[in-house]
């Protein structure tokens, strides 16, 4: 790929500094910035990089959050996938001195570091990644206090070990780490088992007044994002206290709908706005706005096309849209009129969309 075409897809070429072993099936890949880049990846505690590679000549793409503190070089935390072609290539091949594309950082799970307080961060599995970014950069950045709920399968399966205990003996007043494992037996019954909702609540009850929480930040699959939000709501938590991110959905995301610029049946017309530049165009109702203008605009950002990542996030300006489903915004972007761009079909006759936003 070209210098010129990686400017206008948003992707630069950045070196593989190092590759942390975290445990059998897992890396953290370390990136070197150069320094023409460097307010590129100035990143935002709990944000994410999208690494793109070209796969027998198809573009493939994968959003993975950066597990450093902010203010540090960008380093991503990557679990292999059972058949993963991306997440394998990373864990198994990427070396130090590797090139790989990469985007710059984008998301909203992130916290206003200047925010004290207690911030509760409960993950599950890879979902310590963003975890590990918010909970180093709180406690390096302010004077909040930080509890992390950790919950896998067994000790050796822990991401981040030596990461979270060199955090704790760093911290040790203001940061509390509790692992819950699933199929390892522990000490105390109450950190044994899943971490679900009925755990949390344990949980809550024995260590966390939910009323001394300034912020609840939960990632990891979905029943345990899910089960989480509904503990809190029923333990009358507001909602603009409790942020989510999930690093998987159970369901798959629909089928890609490839469309041809010659549109049959109901349409739309559609203006995107991204860097800057307006482009209108004429759109199916039965695919989304990701999918439909692609063809269009190449440039357009996006990662998983599942409704988690949010990379695809704007804004509609003008006109409405149907969201289909959405794991990755919070009430108050949706309510602000932000979509998720690979989930959304358009209903209305014009439609404008803003991802400068």
């Amino acid at each position: 790929m070209t210098a010129s075409t990686l400017r206008r897809t948003g992707f630069h070429t950045l070196k593989v500094s190092g590759v942390q072993r975290l445990c059998d099936d897992a890396v953290a890949v370390t990136f070197d910035v150069p320094e023409d880049l460097a307010e590129t990846f100035r990143f935002k505690a709990g944000q994410s990089l999208t690494l793109r590679r070209e796969i027998e000549g198809r573009d493939e793409r994968r959003s993975y959050s950066i597990c450093a503190p902010a203010g540090a070089a960008p380093r991503v935390g990557v679990r292999e996938v059972p058949g993963g072609l991306f997440s394998s290539w990373l864990v198994r091949d990427v070396r130090p001195g590797d090139e790989i594309e990469v985007a710059a950082p984008t998301g909203n799970f992130t916290p206003d570091l200047d925010s004290a307080g207690h911030h509760v961060l409960i993950a599950a599995g890879s979902g310590i990644t963003p975890v590990l970014s918010i909970a180093s950069s709180l406690l390096g950045a302010s004077d909040a206090t930080v509890t992390v709920l950790y919950g896998n399968r067994r000790t050796d399966t822990v991401m981040f070990a030596d990461d979270l205990a060199d955090l704790k003996d760093r911290y040790p007043a203001r940061l509390e780490l509790v692992h819950v494992l699933s199929r390892e037996p522990r000490e105390a019954e109450l950190f044994t088992g899943r971490l679900d909702a009925e755990k949390l609540r344990r949980l809550c009850t024995v260590l966390i007044p939910a009323d001394d929480v300034a912020h609840w930040w939960l990632c990891g699959p979905f029943d345990m994002v899910t089960g989480a939000q509904e503990l809190l709501r029923a333990l009358g938590v507001p909602d603009e206290r409790v942020h989510q991110e999930l690093f998987y959905v159970d369901t798959p995301p629909e089928p890609v709908q490839h469309i041809d610029p010659a549109v049959v049946g109901s349409s739309s017309e559609v203006t995107l706005v991204l860097d800057g530049r307006s482009t209108t165009m004429t759109l199916p109702r039965n695919s989304s706005l990701l999918d439909g203008a692609q063809k269009y605009r190449p440039d357009l950002p996006f990662a998983c096309k599942g409704g988690v990542c949010g990379t695809c996030r704007a804004k509609i300006c003008d006109g409405k849209v149907d969201m289909r489903r959405n794991f990755a915004l919070e009430k108050a972007e949706v309510d602000a009129g932000f979509v998720l761009t690979c989930q959304s079909v358009p209903i209305s006759e014009s439609v404008t969309v803003d991802f400068d936003a």
